[in-house]
């Protein structure tokens, strides 16, 4: 933006009046100067060339406007920021307000403040449901429950969730996304987490002294969305300490819990019935049943299928 004062300097040459009139004359025929000053009837040529300083960076700025870049490439004095004129008591005075596309950014800033990921890709956290795909029956399904819980679900009444299966690739991961934004919408925070890598983590931080807050931070979110769960080596801690805990409180608080995995539920309740103890696989029926009873009881079971959509 080019400021007033370069303006007026070319004026202090021969013919200054007759310049700084032309000047005067060129911010004047702007159509929202003249808007402004048909609303303020009472302005005067003096007034205006006491504040022919701010007349010119409105013009300027909304000029810039008219013509915008995008809010990354703004070049107004505040990025993503549109003037104002109004008029206190004899003076002219400009302010600023958000245009649209800044209050878009902080709108989205405000909705992401409500999804924690852990192990999950940026673009993941970023999808909508307009973003996804309705190419099949199934996934067409699929999409209408995962709305429908985002849309209803109030963390602390009912603690129902939803199971989604479905082989590798289909989009349930993508689907997740969806529902942290439309959880967020609604100003509910969420949080999405890789399972088997959140697994890893949680023995790591027995060796630091962090086990027990990650634990406490992941069973204690208003909305949980265990991803991929089953993808991991199952081990009896696991299942028992880690997963049967988190269910547990969460079952006890009401706070509902999503699943998508690669197993359906009779799957997932013979994988956790296999568990590996100083490497020595073991049959452990019954633990598993107690799990999957807890799963079974709050999660409605949803098929999505579909061709692998992921690229390599």
């Amino acid at each position: 933006m080019d400021p007033i004062g370069k303006s007026i300097r070319k004026l202090s040459g021969g013919d200054f009046e007759k310049r700084f009139e032309a000047l005067i004359q060129d911010v004047l025929r702007d159509g929202r100067i003249q808007a402004f000053l048909t609303e303020n009837k009472d302005v005067t040529r003096d007034q205006v060339e006491r504040h022919l300083s701010d007349l010119f960076q409105y013009k300027k700025e909304w000029d810039n406007c008219d013509h915008c870049p995008g809010l990354d490439l703004c070049p107004n004095l505040m990025k993503g920021y549109q003037p104002s004129l109004s008029m206190q008591r004899e003076d002219i005075q400009i302010s600023y307000h958000p245009c649209q596309l800044k209050r878009r950014a902080d709108e989205r800033k405000r909705q992401a403040s409500f999804i924690k990921s852990l192990y999950i890709p940026k673009e993941i956290v970023a999808v909508t449901f307009d973003d996804i795909d309705e190419d099949n029956e199934s996934r067409i399904e699929a999409i209408a429950k995962a709305m429908q819980f985002s849309h209803e679900t109030v963390p602390g009444e009912t603690g129902r969730g939803l199971y989604i299966t479905g082989s590798f690739g289909v989009g349930k991961t993508y689907l997740m996304g969806a529902v942290s934004n439309a959880l967020a919408e609604r100003e509910i925070e969420s949080m999405i987490i890789y399972t088997p890598d959140f697994f890893r983590e949680l023995k790591q931080g027995i060796n630091d002294g962090t086990y027990q807050d990650k634990l406490d931070m992941v069973k204690r979110a208003p909305v949980l969305i265990l991803d991929d769960i089953g993808a991991e080596t199952m081990s009896a801690w696991v299942r028992d300490d880690i997963l049967g805990a988190l269910l547990q409180y969460r079952m006890m608080e009401k706070l509902p819990t999503v699943f998508t995995s690669n197993y359906d539920m009779n799957e997932l309740e013979a994988h956790l019935s296999y568990t590996n103890r100083g490497g020595v696989e073991n049959i452990e029926e019954l633990k598993a049943k107690r799990i999957m009873e807890r799963i079974r009881h709050l999660n409605e079971e949803v098929t999505m299928t579909g061709e692998n959509k992921r690229r390599f």
